[in-house]
């Protein structure tokens, strides 16, 4: 069997956090299964979606690098939708409603208010042809709900083990609205059945829709797929994301020199069993990747972790891969300052900060101004190297008699203005002697 799965974005906006999770989680089965996955742009409310944003979506996916094998869009294949429809109306199983929402809402409550469910209680089934008729009349244009069988619908779900839903609890739901735009579960289905999707991957708030969709195939005769509904994400602390997180798009993670691959990894392993470690290539998430290791607790999207996964791939990056966007950032200053500087950034952009030190002016910090001239004394002359660090500090040392940190810590300061940052050996090499004489004479270089 060809495995083929989908992610179904709607371009009413950018793709989010929480949908890049849900996408992974698709593609990396498929990579693992040498199987498929289409791209369907859920574009059937036309109002609300753009070309925009249904280019951001494949701009988004790509700087992933997640790819497709294939392509749809639902707005193209109305006309199919309108050709299921017409069966299940042809069968019963599509039947036409006339309640306004005010009616429906009413109902509920009286429902409610006298300890029964509220599911819609088929009114509509008992509408003569001359009821319709005079509805019509009076202006009413139907809505059209599918009749569920009211039998329980049983599978295998591939993160939560054996699931039941007992779709005599639900009420029939709406298929297409009163202007005749369908809604979300008719189109799916039909898409699925057409494009012969085997697996099914989503978030477990589609648990129930899943008993639906169950009886849909059925009625339409096509495959019913496997199903995997994994827990949704929630912020560090195990709360409700902030709106802030919760809306974090890719666009934005890209902006702030977020790396795809620590992305990836921290979405593929958060809420598995598996340690969040950073990991290079897709390929490997994939052949790491099991629905066995999904836990049935929400996953936690912590931004610091995330960051320390992103510092975790800027160290393992070399210089060619990071070079281009190095010199974009106006932070390019060769192989040797990359070679020192990529372990004291989590952020490609924190470059910058570095090779301003190396570059110029700074501010210098002189703890000791005996102490940095007698360094300054023993400045070796010339063009450095990675040796030359060592060179100065053991003759720094025999004049001082200082060592350790009250030896390394005041030249540190001196040069580069920090108590911290890379190893100064490569830094020293960068600075050179021009600005180092200058920093150790307290000027401003």
């Amino acid at each position: 069997m060809s495995i083929r799965l989908r992610f179904a974005p709607s371009p009413t906006g950018r793709i989010h956090v929480g949908n890049v999770r849900t996408a992974l989680l698709n593609w990396l089965f498929a990579i693992r299964e040498g199987g498929q996955v289409l791209l369907r742009i859920d574009d059937t409310d036309l109002a609300r979606s753009t070309k925009e944003f249904e280019q951001g979506i494949e701009d988004d996916l790509t700087w992933l690098g997640l790819k497709w094998q294939e392509r749809a869009n639902q707005s193209h294949r109305f006309d199919v939708y309108e050709k299921a429809a017409a069966k299940l109306k042809q069968t019963g199983l599509l039947y036409p409603c006339y309640e306004t929402e005010e009616e429906l809402d009413r109902r509920r409550k009286i429902a409610q208010a006298t300890g029964k469910p509220p599911v819609y209680d088929r009114a509509a089934l008992k509408l003569t042809e001359a009821d319709r008729a005079r509805l019509e009349a009076e202006g009413r244009k139907p809505h059209w709900r599918f009749k569920l069988s009211g039998a329980r619908k049983d599978w295998v779900d591939l993160v939560r083990g054996p699931q039941s839903i007992d779709t005599a609890s639900l009420s029939d739901p709406v298929l297409i609205r009163e202007d005749g735009a369908f809604l979300y579960t008719l189109p799916s289905v039909v898409d699925d059945i057409d494009f012969k999707i085997t697996h099914i991957v989503r978030g477990e708030d589609h648990v129930t829709n899943s008993g639906v969709q169950i009886e849909m195939f059925e009625a339409l005769g096509g495959d019913v797929p496997a199903f995997g509904h994994f827990p949704l994400l929630v912020g560090a602390d195990g709360g409700a994301l902030s709106k802030r997180i919760g809306s974090l798009g890719v666009g934005e993670l890209a902006a702030e020199g977020y790396e795809p691959m620590a992305v990836l990894s921290h979405l593929a392993k958060i809420g598995t069993s598996d340690p969040v470690e950073a990991r290079l290539t897709i390929e490997q998430l994939a052949a790491e990747f099991a629905f066995e290791k999904i836990g049935r607790a929400p996953a936690r999207f912590d931004p610091e972790e995330l960051k320390r996964v992103n510092a975790a791939v800027l160290h393992q990056l070399d210089y060619a891969v990071v070079k281009e966007r190095l010199a974009r950032l106006e932070a390019d200053r060769g192989e040797a300052f990359w070679n020192a500087v990529r372990a004291n950034i989590q952020l490609l952009p924190q470059a910058r900060q570095w090779a301003h030190i190396v570059d110029g002016p700074i501010e210098p910090f002189i703890s000791d101004r005996a102490f940095a001239a007698a360094a300054l004394e023993a400045l070796p002359s010339g063009a450095y190297d990675a040796n030359s660090w060592s060179a100065f500090t053991g003759a720094v040392k025999e004049k001082t008699g200082a060592k350790g940190k009250a030896l390394f810590m005041p030249l540190r300061q001196a040069l580069t203005g920090l108590d911290h940052g890379p190893e100064m050996a490569a830094l020293f090499a960068l600075i050179g002697e021009e600005k180092a004489r200058k920093r150790l004479s307290g000027q401003t270089a």
